[in-house]
């Protein structure tokens, strides 16, 4: 088994190690949080924008509890961090992971600048451990099908597509996540996922435009995004906290093949995909297998018990996504077009 240690204690820790309870292979070594919040493993308070919110109660009989991460790196039955911290505490906890012989898996964004998610990048390529950056909506299955048929062309070439992540402010750590110092606002923090998928499924960008504005972090809280990729497909992106409250959380994605056009709106159901195909009569699809946060742990692990490093999302597509936000931030800042480096 895979002894797995946790840093950060809120609603995507709680997220987590709800998916840990599915994940073949690994069990839950440690608990760690400097503020000592939820190590006795209540989480009954705890909720957010995604998952069930049902009230979650560890049982901690094996489960070691730790203010220190260094004490907690020290641990021999933590094999995998799992960071779920504050996005600008990302670059050193996952640096010191590494350093100290363990794997890791950190949550979006990788850091809160590419140049920390540089320095990330440059120490995971000298461990001896793996690391993955938490990009879930690669595993979630209603989406790995949509990247299944763009890659295999089974309804022809893409013409465009349209992803949309769009919610009401966050209920939950807003002293973090409303400084935009300290979380990089809607743009770097929630937009950060479809940025991912774009280069996921069309490679990284050629260039990005973007419009965007500030209503609550001081950074960027509403973007929309337009890039053009090396297949000439017309690919757009939006993402939000702004929304009033009340407005809730949706995420949808809208692509237009040669032969067909397929739909997916999470508040239509997080299971179902429209597809609308040429010459047939509509259908409807349902994607039942585990969801992304499961899909992402149990890869990890699946990686580290066989040998073989993660290539489904490596630690530069972490930085390259990272990169392509800071791009949209300057192109919402000057108006103009931005070219990317290295597509």
């Amino acid at each position: 088994m895979t002894g797995v240690g946790i840093v950060g204690l809120g609603f995507m820790a709680a997220t987590h190690l709800k998916a840990l309870r599915q994940v073949r292979g690994a069990r839950l070594a440690a608990l760690c949080n400097p503020s000592g919040r939820h190590l006795d493993g209540d989480f009954s308070s705890v909720a957010g924008n995604v998952g069930d919110n049902a009230p979650l109660k560890l049982d901690m009989a094996g489960v070691k509890s730790y203010r220190s991460h260094a004490e907690m790196l020290a641990d021999p039955a933590v094999q995998l961090v799992d960071i779920c911290a504050p996005t600008l505490a990302h670059s050193e906890l996952a640096i010191a992971a590494l350093r100290a012989g363990k794997h890791v898996l950190c949550e979006k964004p990788l850091a809160r600048t590419s140049q920390l998610a540089r320095e990330i990048a440059a120490a995971a390529a000298s461990a001896k451990t793996f690391f993955m950056p938490a990009m879930c909506v690669r595993f979630l299955p209603s989406w790995s099908w949509l990247k299944a048929a763009i890659d295999d062309r089974r309804y022809g070439r893409v013409l465009s597509a349209r992803f949309e992540r769009v919610a009401e402010p966050p209920g939950w750590s807003q002293q973090t996540f409303l400084d935009g110092a300290k979380s990089g606002g809607a743009l770097l923090d929630l937009h950060v996922h479809d940025v991912d998928f774009v280069q996921f499924c069309f490679g990284r960008p050629l260039s990005v435009s973007a419009s965007g504005y500030s209503k609550l972090s001081g950074e960027i809280d509403h973007v929309a995004a337009s890039y053009r990729v090396a297949s000439g497909a017309m690919v757009h992106a939006e993402g939000a906290w702004a929304m009033t409250p009340g407005f809730g959380f949706d995420m949808a994605y809208r692509v237009n093949f040669e032969n067909a056009t397929a739909d997916y709106r999470l508040t239509r159901s997080a299971t179902e995909v429209r597809l609308f195909e040429k010459g047939q009569p509509p259908k409807t699809l349902t994607f039942d297998g585990p969801d992304g946060y499961v899909g992402e742990l149990q890869y990890l692990v699946d990686c580290i018990q066989s040998g073989q490093p993660p290539t489904l999302v490596t630690v530069a597509d972490g930085v390259s996504a990272v990169e392509i936000c800071e791009a949209e931030a300057e192109t919402i800042r000057t108006g103009q077009e931005v070219m990317l480096a290295g597509a």
